[in-house]
């Protein structure tokens, strides 16, 4: 590891785990501290970099879940385990565990927005002495779309796990409906933490909901992920005002992350 967070370091591929057509979840090597819903850029020679959140920290490795799009994370995928990638990292404000033990927790996330939270979810699933309650509402397009399965069959004996998906297949037997459909039956208090993370209208329109059942707006977490290049607030891609998405965020307080309008 160098010392200079301008240059990226190697780090070898141990694993990689195929979760739909087209995402995956990479395995990388890396000693050091990170949190869930910081960021790496992983970047190949000639071909460019992209922003990856890490969706998993693990002794000696980080998780890093990736989607097949677009020239850079196509030819991720050419890569193979024992192969090397380039990263920087980890940057920016990620999601401190500290701050929810001893409350009930509510996750909402949607998507590829699970990737972030997974981590505060997979703590706090191995750790129930270190909180009360906690309800994961996960939402997916579909039943192909649907990430961390296996990771969802294990937190599902830990905590209350609701997955739902947008639309299914006639004869589909388990949930369906956005996952607003189910904050109006979450019950809350004083203690209660919430973090929402996913696409933007189903944010809004979550933390809405939350807001209906009672929840202060200071006891909500967002993550706000932009289009992010350079990763230390040089190249002004994510400012928003006077904020750095990649600096001061992704994470926010919502009394924050609500006045944060493009």
């Amino acid at each position: 590891m160098n010392n200079n967070e301008y240059l990226p370091f190697l780090s070898e591929i141990l694993d990689i785990k195929k979760h739909t057509s087209i995402e995956y979840t990479f395995k990388m090597s890396f000693d050091g501290e990170c949190k869930p819903g910081q960021f790496f850029e992983v970047s190949i020679p000639k071909f460019g970099e992209a922003p990856i959140s890490i969706s998993g920290i693990n002794d000696g490795s980080v998780d890093l879940t990736i989607r097949r799009v677009g020239k850079v994370t196509n030819e991720i995928f050419e890569k193979y385990i024992g192969n090397k990638l380039f990263m920087r990292g980890p940057y920016g404000n990620g999601f401190d565990v500290n701050l929810y033990k001893g409350k009930d927790i509510i996750i909402i996330a949607g998507g590829t927005g699970v990737s972030p939270v997974r981590g505060v979810i997979e703590y706090f699933s191995e750790h129930s002495n270190e909180r009360k309650d906690m309800t994961a509402i996960i939402g997916f397009k579909s039943p192909d779309d649907i990430l961390f399965r296996e990771d969802l069959e294990r937190w599902e004996k830990n905590m209350n796990l609701v997955l739902t998906v947008d639309a299914a297949p006639e004869g589909y037997n388990k949930n369906i409906g956005l996952v607003t459909k189910y904050i109006p039956d979450l019950k809350i208090n004083d203690n209660t933490a919430a973090i929402v993370v996913g696409p933007p209208a189903m944010m809004k329109f979550s933390i809405m909901e939350l807001d209906k059942i009672g929840l202060k707006e200071e006891n909500i977490w967002v993550s706000y992920e932009r289009k992010m290049c350079c990763g230390i607030g040089k190249c002004g891609h994510c400012k928003i005002d006077d904020v750095y998405i990649c600096l001061d965020g992704p994470v926010f307080n919502y009394v924050k992350g609500k006045t944060l309008v493009d």
